[in-house]
């Protein structure tokens, strides 16, 4: 996976994704709502709600906001019913793309997701059509600015709490585990002393796919259509990004 640092991409968009912050905590509040509703509203019980919780602080989503998701989905609160869904297809140059949506209206996020698409040049592809090109892994990230990380040691903790791999790159280690395993990764390695910058259960491509300039820009601007669609959750590809 060396080159293809996922960190970078998430790095390099995080400028812009400050601006859209209004719509950020409005995607955290639809993924806690979920996940309360599907496990309940106790974080002691309910790691995913644990999870989407944290990504919501770290973000600096306010606590009114977050505990009124959780009573949305418990039923102390009124609210919309929200059905998760995922589309696929191709972006431009044939670039694999999912796109996981949360949405009280799936017809008008259908059309949305869909017009993205044929605006830049993709279409929209049965289910399963681009998912077997990806990977279900968890992803863990620790930097290493100061230098003060021994590679081998952190290599040997990382192993020691059940990693498949891990990559080191202009001072960040990537870390994947299996998605069963990530939980117990994650607690392993806070326990070391490590201070993760970033966890999750994601997508990884198996493969990622170099297209022309003119079409990466293309795939760049379906990209911030579809982030600037309060629906969408999470988008996966497998461009190889020069830009």
């Amino acid at each position: 996976m060396a080159g293809h640092s996922k960190w970078h991409n998430i790095q390099k968009r995080k400028g812009a994704q400050d601006a859209k912050r209004g719509k950020i905590f409005m995607r955290h509040a639809k993924a806690i709502y979920m996940a309360a509703k599907e496990g309940g509203g106790d974080t002691t019980t309910n790691a995913s709600l644990r999870l989407v919780i944290d990504k919501a602080k770290a973000d600096n989503m306010p606590n009114d906001n977050i505990e009124r998701a959780i009573k949305k989905a418990t039923g102390t609160l009124d609210g919309a019913n929200f059905e998760e869904l995922t589309y696929e297809g191709y972006g431009p140059g044939g670039v694999a793309v999912i796109v996981n949506v949360l949405t009280d209206n799936k017809n008008r996020t259908a059309a949305e997701v869909r017009h993205a698409f044929k605006k830049n040049d993709g279409n929209l592809g049965e289910n399963g059509s681009v998912s077997f090109m990806f990977d279900r892994k968890g992803y863990i990230v620790i930097t290493n600015e100061d230098g003060l990380i021994d590679e081998d040691e952190i290599t040997l903790a990382a192993l020691e709490a059940g990693a498949d791999d891990i990559t080191a790159e202009d001072g960040v280690y990537e870390i994947y585990t299996t998605p069963d395993s990530f939980k117990e990764a994650v607690e392993q390695l806070e326990g070391n002393g490590y201070t993760i910058e970033e966890s999750e259960v994601t997508l990884i491509p198996q493969n990622y796919n170099s297209v022309s300039k003119e079409e990466e820009e293309k795939m760049q601007q379906l990209i911030d259509i579809l982030e600037d669609n309060e629906d969408v959750q999470d988008i996966h590809h497998n461009l190889e990004s020069t830009m």
